[in-house]
């Protein structure tokens, strides 16, 4: 898990209730991170928050809303890699 701070809680859609929302200035650990499509954006899965089936089409928080601390920046990138390598084989599992 990473710690990140989130530095912008606009914009929640309508139809998430603010207890499945990130709060400015509130500390967070991020367990997975990918890139969104069609945004092509990288976005996170937070351990605090569940964005569950209920929550459908919402399902990771844009990374853009959160300041990672620069001294983990490699743990960020490395997290970014495992859970590209993670996607991977899901895929491939269930393609098969």
């Amino acid at each position: 898990m990473i710690r990140c701070i989130c530095i912008d809680d606009s914009a929640r859609p309508n139809d998430l209730p603010l207890s499945k929302w990130v709060k400015e200035g509130e500390e967070y650990h991020i367990i997975f991170a990918t890139v969104v499509l069609p945004q092509g954006l990288l976005a996170f899965q937070l351990h605090e928050i569940d964005l569950d089936n209920t929550c459908y089409p919402y399902q990771f928080f844009s990374a853009y809303r959160f300041a990672i601390d620069f001294e983990d920046r490699e743990r960020l990138e490395k997290l970014v890699m495992d859970s590209a390598e993670a996607n991977e084989f899901y895929k491939q599992v269930i393609m098969s």
